[in-house]
């Protein structure tokens, strides 16, 4: 049993004997080119052996504790680190640590630097979690940093980082770095991609006098150079007044700089350049964009660590060099979140358009469009239409000439374009019959499916794939979604340039008929009236809301009125019990799975609203709709030629009342299939796991469909693949994903360069008209959301699944979406205010505070106290 190892016996691959930093260490000191400060390693042998035994049940304490109860982390963290920190080192583990020592020079200085097994890795870096000494002198010195090292496990800040991110404490063991201690003149960071915008192909490096613990703890401004394809393309010099250097008596001590040199700059030219190149060195290495820390030892560049930046979004693979962009479905779809590689697949499958995905997200290559003279315009002008921000962030890239054009071929070679279709009646009986074959496809399919087992079942949907797309994107289905939508934009524009009215169309489209999304807020609400008369079940339901016991169904008939309510709340499943939040992600657990999701919406709609609220609210609505339409018509009969406006306004106002209720029904039908599909594949995944091919029925989550498929032919998972998957999707989660992505890695959010805001205003797109003030409610999760009557509901998005909570607010804001996204339709059709694509929303709004939504404008108010 070892407990010690030099570095030269280290590579990459014994993070779990020698930690994160320790195995990068080891593996840097192979590489040529490459000088790494002599050192060794104290094993995690020697922490299981020394601390193990005396923490055990103190671990498993810390392992039931929240997140977010810092104060229980706070002290139980201290009182293990205390013991670990008193606990004597046995005499042959010391006696390996001190010979070591001697070998490398007992009477030199060095770092001793903690080392744990979940730190420095390619999935989560863990960096400035645990604690380094530095300039420690003596074998008893050394020794006794050790076990500080050790306790450093156990800070407060580490225990909560590793509950965050799903590190169990104990699979976590902890190694110590001793390395020889470099008395650098400058030290400092580099990372071999933007660290503001991502961008592989810089080079940022902070540099600073002294020793690299100024810049690591944010002591000291650094100077930042930037670096691309061996230019200095950036450089910054700060004023640096402080520096850390060695102390007398071991250890660090903060000194002052010098007046003169305080402006000058940390690094020559040709440093910065040998720092940019000795890094692509190392990344290459490694094979990954790396954060490096360096240290100057007179002219001699030293490399005392190198870890995966985990915070980069990753590329979509592309099958060329070339330059590509890609835009995010998230961001149309209304659903940011990372997706699992079997809800990624099925979506794909299901998607006419090709689609790559990159960090647990979708994106379209639109690289091709760009390409062309007369078409990258119009797409960022389309895509900025729904979504002006992703609009600049492609004009962006087309003015920094990023794609290269491609002259179009003669005229006389392209062929003519197809002939539009015919514009379509404005009959309401089309929409009939595209529901009513929906509606027969659908009922085959749930017929059929019960028939098929084993592989049978992944060869049933891979052969419904082109039925679902036969119905989702029918042709004479689009026509009536872009009739609608070309009815709203040109009621939009002619009642503005008539009337000098915003957004008008907003009024007159409230209370359609045939919107299934908006129909289902108001069953809720339904199911609210059963519910109200009985005071048992309220209580019940209360209990419900905290435990979150999603089996609460079976047990409301043992209450006064509880058969009533489960009928009716087993009714509204039947019908809308498939969606949930990130519903286009056949993963995602639904209603049906977990009912209790709907309680805490069901209590709120018990107490803002009396008995017949969803019938009033609709009938409202159209009373709202039909005033707005007669104040319209009146108001243009007065113009110059007012009866012809008046008349094609009417037209207009009947054809998107017509045609509006039909562009959620797709979308419903779709996400009922993925359900019909999903129940199949989970009844083959308990056959997997009852012959232990699986442990877990959701574990065929991380499989792709032809992956799953070639699992249940031959009965047969690979439970390392699975494992990778798991810890890759809960990196995915922690990241940001971009509107627009470039194979560089840049990513782009774009801006609304607007001027005629308020000071302090935050910009958004209108998307439904009105002026509201209230307590804006931040919410994260629908079912912790507590809203009462006065209040504006503040998310990242909303999908299907959020309706039920619009009927109970007075407006909206989201982080994002667009014109004819989800929240934009239901909030025009229950009368809400509301502003879409409103950047960083949930950081800079805080939950119950006071604001003012201009949803004919678009911008957010923050309201004074």
């Amino acid at each position: 049993m070892a407990y010690v190892l030099g570095f030269g016996e280290i590579d990459r691959t014994q993070v779990a004997i020698v930690g994160g930093k320790g195995a990068n260490l080891g593996e840097l000191s192979r590489v040529d080119g490459v000088d790494v400060p002599a050192g060794f390693c104290v094993t995690t042998e020697a922490f299981a052996r020394v601390v193990g035994p005396a923490i055990e049940d103190r671990l498993a304490e810390l392992s039931r504790l929240e997140p977010e109860d810092r104060a229980a982390i706070g002290a139980l963290s201290a009182q293990i680190r205390q013991t670990i920190e008193g606990l004597p080192i046995p005499g042959d583990v010391a006696a390996e640590i001190v010979g070591a020592h001697a070998r490398l020079g007992a009477d030199g200085a060095y770092a001793v630097r903690s080392s744990a097994t979940a730190e420095d890795l390619p999935t989560a870096s863990f960096a400035g979690q645990q604690d380094s000494y530095l300039n420690v002198v003596g074998p008893s010195a050394i020794l006794d940093h050790i076990s500080r090292c050790w306790g450093s496990l156990f800070t407060e800040r580490a225990a909560t980082y590793r509950l965050r991110n799903g590190f169990g404490d104990k699979q976590v063991q902890m190694a110590v770095v001793v390395q020889r201690m470099v008395f650098s003149r400058a030290a400092g960071i580099l990372v071999t991609a933007d660290p503001v915008t991502s961008d592989r192909t810089v080079v940022s490096i902070d540099a600073g006098f002294g020793l690299g613990e100024a810049l690591v703890s944010g002591l000291v401004n650094a100077d930042v150079y930037q670096v691309r394809d061996g230019d200095i393309i950036g450089r910054t010099i700060a004023t640096k007044k402080l520096a850390v250097g060695p102390a007398p008596d071991g250890g660090t001590e903060v000194r002052e700089i010098a007046g003169e040199r305080r402006d000058e700059p940390v690094l020559t030219d040709a440093e910065v350049l040998r720092l940019a190149q000795l890094g692509r060195h190392i990344e290459a290495h490694f094979g990954s964009p790396q954060d490096i820390e360096w240290c100057l030892d007179g002219d001699d560049i030293r490399i005392v660590q190198s870890r995966p930046i985990t915070t980069l979004f990753p590329i979509p693979v592309a099958a060329d060099t070339e330059n590509h962009v890609y835009v995010s479905v998230g961001h149309q779809q209304m659903m940011t979140d990372a997706m699992k590689p079997l809800g990624i697949s099925l979506w794909q499958m299901t998607s006419r358009a090709p689609m790559r995905d990159a960090g647990g997200r979708l994106f379209v290559d639109v690289t091709r469009a760009l390409s062309s003279p007369k078409t990258s315009a119009g797409v960022a002008a389309a895509l900025g239409k729904s979504d002006p921000l992703m609009g600049d962030a492609l004009q962006t890239v087309i003015d920094r000439g990023f794609v290269r054009q491609v002259p179009e071929p003669d005229s006389d070679a392209t062929p003519p374009p197809a002939p539009a279709p015919a514009p379509i009646e404005t009959d309401p009986g089309i929409v009939t019959e595209l529901i009513a074959a929906s509606e027969a496809s659908y009922a085959a399919l749930t017929r059929d499916i019960q028939a098929v087992s084993g592989p049978d079942v992944l060869d049933f949907i891979k052969s419904d794939i082109p039925e679902l797309q036969r119905v989702l994107f029918t042709p004479l289905g689009l026509q009536v979604i872009n009739a609608a939508m070309d009815a709203s934009f040109w009621l939009n524009d002619q009642l503005q340039e008539w009337l000098g009215e915003k957004n008008a169309a907003d009024a007159l489209t409230q209370s359609v008929p045939g919107n299934v999304t908006s129909e289902m807020g108001l069953a809720l609400l339904d199911v609210a009236d059963v519910i109200r008369p009985h005071p048992e079940v309220v209580a019940y339901l209360r209990k419900i809301e905290q435990t979150g016991d999603d089996h609460f169904l079976a047990e409301l008939t043992e209450y006064e009125g509880g058969q009533e309510v489960r009928i009716a709340i087993e009714d509204f499943l039947d019908k809308y019990g498939m969606r949930c939040a990130g519903e286009i992600d056949i993963t995602r657990p639904r209603w049906t799975e977990r009912p209790a999701t709907l309680v805490p919406t069901i209590l709120g709609n018990i107490k803002n609203f009396g008995p017949g609220a969803g019938r009033q609210l609709f009938e409202d609505g159209l009373r709202e709709a039909e005033r707005a339409k007669l104040d319209v018509l009146q108001r243009l009969r007065a113009l110059p030629d007012g009866e012809r406006k008046a008349e094609e306004t009417e037209r207009m106002i009947d054809r998107v009342r017509t045609f509006s209720g039909y562009r959620e029904y797709p979308k419903y039908r779709m996400v009922s299939r993925y359900f019909v599909y999903k129940q199949a594949l989970l009844r083959e995944a308990e056959s997997l796991v009852a012959a232990g091919v699986l442990g877990e029925p959701e574990d065929i989550f991380y499989l792709r469909f032809d992956e799953l498929a070639e699992v249940v032919r031959t009965r047969s998972a690979s439970a390392e693949l699975i494992d990778e998957r798991k810890a890759a999707f809960r990196t995915y989660q922690t990241l940001t994903a971009p509107r627009v992505l470039t194979s560089d890695g840049e990513t782009l959010t774009g801006a609304y360069r607007r001027e005629d805001l308020p000071a302090g205003a935050l910009p958004g797109m209108a998307v439904s008209a009105g002026t509201i003030e209230g307590r804006a409610r931040v919410v994260s999760d629908i079912a912790q959301a507590d809203l009462d009557a006065d209040d504006i509901l503040v998310t990242a998005y909303t999908d299907p699944s959020w309706t039920p909570l619009f009927v109970a607010i007075k407006g909206l804001v989201t982080e994002v979406g667009g014109l004819m996204t989800h929240g934009a339709v239901i909030a025009r059709e229950y009368g809400l205010p509301a502003v879409v694509g409103v950047e960083h929303a949930t950081e800079l709004i805080r939950d119950g505070q006071r604001i003012r939504v201009h949803g004919t404008d678009g911008y957010v108010e923050l309201l004074p106290e």
